[in-house]
């Protein structure tokens, strides 16, 4: 990958452009922010880890968005003075971008882009395949966590899907879960499983280096470095009355979202997840 363009330089912005330089995903990161001796100097101070950290990423900075016009990669994070983009800003933003880069995905990293990816795919008529919302990769992140704890296991070996519209209507896939190769409906029983929906559903929003590390993730995913798959908001090909933007794992490459990989679901489970969709 040429170049991936982060627009924000806050506490997200600057995690992720770390560790997007650390592996070395690719050759230039442009760090944009209005306070952009702020995103200046974040970006030299990553540079001066190089020799240390052994990555070859070149590192530049810019106050207008117009930098980000040749990236092939767009993450939206957070504004050092601001916060995260929302409602008509968010809106106006993804917009101009699209319309800048027309060939670049955009991921918004932070974890209120399911309305923004919504609206911009329905009214703005965007494409929706590029257009990525990559905060829900954190939170399954954290759900295989959590149920490694409780089998006194390892995440790796845990296969999770978190879907829908979280916090409160955040579905974990138990019936499709396994744990290395077994089903995990198996291992916990039913208030185990009650109680760890729960504590997943009141993770939500993800810290910044959670949410850094979901974009780095779903940005590596897109390069083809990984072939894993990613959870993430992603409006419906072809929106509809009853159908909204969810969390959904989905299989990326060079032109966006190429497919939506959906777990099994049980009756119940297929139910919240439908409901979710309507919100």
């Amino acid at each position: 990958m040429q170049q991936v363009a982060i627009i924000g330089a806050g506490e997200l912005g600057g995690a992720t452009a770390h560790l997007l330089a650390r592996r070395d995903i690719a050759r230039s990161i442009v760090l944009i922010d209005e306070r952009d001796r702020v995103a200046a100097g974040k970006a030299l101070d990553i540079a001066q880890a190089a020799p240390v950290e052994g990555f070859a990423t070149q590192l530049s900075a810019y106050g207008d968005l117009s930098a980000a016009a040749g990236a092939d990669v767009i993450v939206v994070a957070e504004r050092v003075q601001g916060g995260e983009w929302a409602g008509e800003d968010a809106f106006a933003l993804v917009k101009r971008l699209c319309v800048s880069a027309p060939t670049a995905i955009v991921v918004l990293a932070g974890a209120t882009a399911r309305e923004t990816i919504d609206r911009s795919v329905r009214e703005g008529k965007i494409t929706s395949r590029r257009l990525i919302g990559s905060a829900p990769e954190a939170l399954a992140a954290a759900a295989r966590a959590l149920t490694a704890l409780a089998l006194n296991g390892s995440p790796r070996d845990v296969a999770l899907s978190v879907l829908g519209a979280p916090p409160a209507h955040a579905v974990v896939a138990w019936e499709d879960a396994t744990v290395g190769g077994f089903a995990l409906t198996r291992m916990l029983d039913e208030p185990t499983r009650r109680r760890l929906t729960a504590q997943i559903q009141a993770l939500w929003p993800p810290g910044p280096h959670a949410l850094a590390a979901a974009a780095v993730k779903t940005t590596a995913a897109i390069d083809g470095q990984s072939r894993q798959l990613v959870t993430a908001f992603v409006a419906p090909a072809t929106p509809g009355a009853g159908t909204r933007t969810a969390a959904v794992p989905i299989r990326l490459g060079r032109a966006g979202v190429l497919e939506l990989v959906m777990p099994e679901l049980s009756a119940v489970e297929r139910i919240a997840f439908d409901n979710a969709m309507r919100l």
